[in-house]
């Protein structure tokens, strides 16, 4: 059967396609919706038709389906999650394919919400002086110093931090692993600088409960900081600096690229600092910033009035 190809399935989009855990989960999780669709309408995967993948998108539109009722944007995942599994078959076992045409639903671009420069500082400079207080603050002081997703920070390791010193000056550098375990090197500034030294000589060796555990940012239970953790130490980051709206870890990716462009950064730069393989992705920040611009145009020009 298709479904006994599951194991070697996500063991090829692990080693052949080199997607990330987070990704790989994604992909699991729709087509385990697929298969619990095909379950209740008792389908055969292998003799899955066009006809019946049109009919699955509308189960998941379908109030009747309120237990996996999702948005466009996760209908569309879903969709490209079902039509790799149907090419790996196609390809590494013959199966008929029927999700050639199988398309996902167009969804418009979303400009990400990026906060203004005076919301991060009020973050950065409102915190505590405990111990977990000074982890909370390296943390954040990253997030806004390299634009990294909350996967790559907490999977760095103490070692993954190197300081040179070159012809311009003593330089620090963060080492991220990104998606598909491409690495890249990205300086960051003497604030971010001082917050993870105050953190790794206060905290960090408290912390710490076994000598040979590797990674920077620490529970307290001594094991490496989750990703629900990070999420919820910069809600709470926010919220005490008095920010009404949602602010996430994605939040200060999406401010440090655009404070880049803001600031005359080139778009290939603030590009490889992002870690995206194409410059189309970042693209999209700089509609961020020419809403800016406009936005200050009109403000400010007697005769702007588009």
């Amino acid at each position: 059967m298709a479904s006994d190809h599951l194991a070697d399935f996500f063991n090829y989009l692990s080693i052949e396609k080199g997607l990330a855990s987070n990704t790989i989960s994604a992909y699991r999780l729709d087509i385990e919706k697929f298969f619990h669709y095909l379950s209740t309408n008792q389908l055969s995967l292998e003799n899955v038709t066009p006809e019946q993948l049109s009919s699955y998108v509308a189960w998941l539109r379908g109030m009747e389906n309120r237990e996996f009722k999702i948005g466009e944007s996760s209908i569309a995942r879903n969709i490209i999650s079902i039509r790799s599994y149907f090419t790996y078959l196609a390809k590494e076992h013959k199966f008929n394919n029927p999700s050639s045409n199988f398309k996902p639903p167009k969804i418009g671009k979303r400009l990400p919400k990026a906060l203004t420069i005076d919301q991060v500082m009020s973050m950065l400079n409102i915190a505590g002086t405990d111990l977990i207080s000074s982890r909370d603050k390296a943390l954040v002081e990253l997030l806004y110093a390299t634009g990294a997703r909350v996967s790559e920070l907490i999977n760095l390791n103490t070692l993954d931090i190197s300081t040179a010193d070159t012809q311009a000056g003593t330089t620090t550098t963060v080492k991220l692993k990104g998606k598909g375990g491409k690495e890249r090197v990205v300086p960051i500034g003497s604030f971010a600088v001082a917050a993870v030294n105050d953190y790794l000589v206060r905290s960090r060796p408290t912390l710490l409960k076994v000598s040979t555990q590797k990674a920077l940012f620490l529970n307290q239970r001594g094991g490496r900081l989750s990703r629900q953790s990070a999420w919820n130490l910069v809600a709470k980051a926010a919220e005490r600096a008095g920010l009404s709206d949602q602010v996430t870890p994605h939040s200060m990716r999406h401010s440090f690229a655009t404070h880049l462009l803001d600031g005359g950064a080139d778009i290939r730069v603030v590009q490889e600092l992002l870690g995206h393989s194409s410059v189309t992705t970042t693209q999209i920040y700089t509609l961020i910033t020419i809403d800016h611009l406009r936005e200050s145009y009109a403000n400010a020009h007697p005769r702007s009035k588009f």
